[in-house]
């Protein structure tokens, strides 16, 4: 059952902020169980905007499947209604395609403005919206993706974004023709990255700090051990036989000593990249074990100097140096609400029901993995995050 809300109306039950996997996924399960819900934002806007044309999706196919509560919106329903196939590892774009098929039937009446600003009111929160819509909202689930997150190494500060810039400033990565490009990191965004420069001729080296490339997925025939697979890998696909299955029960992860979560989260989620990846950098400069110690603009190029005293002048610096979570870049949390958020590390200290230490406000997806572990961070993921929205809010606070 959907249950919307009069856009006019002043009060709401809860307020999604966000229209990517976890927010589309969120307000589906809220809608079944009769809790009344608006849900804002573009569609699939960072896998759209901010991901370059030409990659694909590291996790499964059965782990791509965007959650809803009769498991029935997942890819191959998509794959029938659209009437053809998905390549497998699954593109970028067809990828996107499915998350706004998933809204047109899950949220067919989301509301695509931007929320500029939530903020504590009384017992609930007051959401101002970028046209100047005010409305009250007893719960906010922030969904806003990791956008804000991106990280930029200390070295390259002050650089202007024409020489270095973060993966994420991208859709398009041809635009660097005819240019002289260094990759920075070395996880599957770096990696890609360099294979999708490779392939349009552009002149591009792998720079990263780990002294051996890690890989996933190159073990297939252990996934296809029936029980014995089944008891080393959970079908959320995070992580290694054995820390999959753990990660994969978040209520279970998180009753482990603090220092084993850190450790099996790295180990579940370090760089590495797909497989799949390996023939198509044959030929790709890749230099392991170093780190850039200085950036200098020299002219119209970059300089960067290395750690082993060696030096690249290059035409630009893209930085796949990945996502540092903190919640108080989100920019529509007012200060006065995201400075009494409990956090560790910039991530939000989260209870039963992925709340924060302020009553009615939950957050999903990354900012949640430190209190749930590393399957917070993947697609796969939010099945159990929307069934912990569900439980809390109608456990507390009803369906009414």
């Amino acid at each position: 059952m959907n249950t919307f809300v009069n856009s006019k109306s002043q009060t709401c039950h809860v307020t999604v902020v966000g229209a990517g996997p976890y927010g589309l996924s969120s307000a589906a399960y809220l809608r079944a169980a009769g809790l009344e819900t608006r849900v804002f934002g573009e569609p699939m806007a960072f896998w759209q905007n901010q991901m370059p044309v030409g990659m694909c999706l590291r996790s499964n196919w059965g782990a791509s499947h965007i959650a809803d509560p009769q498991h029935a919106l997942n890819l191959d329903e998509y794959c029938r209604q659209k009437g053809n196939h998905i390549s497998k590892p699954i593109p970028l774009d067809r990828f996107v395609d499915y998350g706004r098929w998933y809204q047109s039937q899950a949220v067919p009446d989301l509301d695509r403005r931007q929320v500029h600003s939530v903020e504590l009111a009384g017992a609930g929160f007051r959401v101002v919206l970028a046209d100047g819509e005010e409305f009250t909202s007893r719960r906010v689930v922030v969904a806003g993706g990791i956008s804000p997150f991106a990280t930029r190494p200390a070295e390259f500060a002050g650089i202007p974004s024409a020489l270095a810039s973060h993966t994420s400033e991208h859709n398009d990565l041809r635009k660097f023709k005819g240019q002289k490009v260094v990759v920075i990191g070395v996880g599957q965004s770096a990696l890609e990255s360099a294979a999708l420069f490779k392939e349009a001729g552009i002149q591009v080296e792998v720079i990263g700090r780990a002294k051996t490339l890690n890989w996933v997925g190159l073990h297939a025939k252990l996934h296809h051990l029936g029980l014995i697979s089944k008891l080393m890998y959970s079908t959320r696909d995070v992580g290694p036989a054995g820390i999959s299955r753990l990660v994969a029960m978040p209520h279970l992860f998180r009753r482990f000593p603090r220092r084993f979560q850190d450790r099996a989260a790295y180990r579940a989620i370090r760089p590495a990249g797909a497989g799949w990846l390996q023939p198509r950098l044959v030929g790709v400069p890749i230099t392991l074990g170093r780190r850039v110690v200085s950036a200098a603009v020299a002219g119209s190029q970059l300089r960067l100097r290395l750690d082993d005293a060696t030096e690249r002048l290059v035409d630009h610096a893209l930085l796949a140096t990945g996502f540092r979570v903190d919640v108080s870049r989100y920019p529509f949390l007012s200060p006065s609400l995201s400075r009494h958020v409990k956090t560790v590390a910039g991530f939000p200290l989260l209870q039963r029901g992925l709340e924060s230490s302020i009553p009615g406000l939950h957050f999903v997806g990354k900012p949640a993995a430190w209190s749930f572990g590393p399957l917070l961070g993947f697609v796969s993921g939010a099945e159990f995050a929307s069934t912990e929205l569900v439980g809390c809010i109608t456990q507390n606070n009803g369906t009414n």
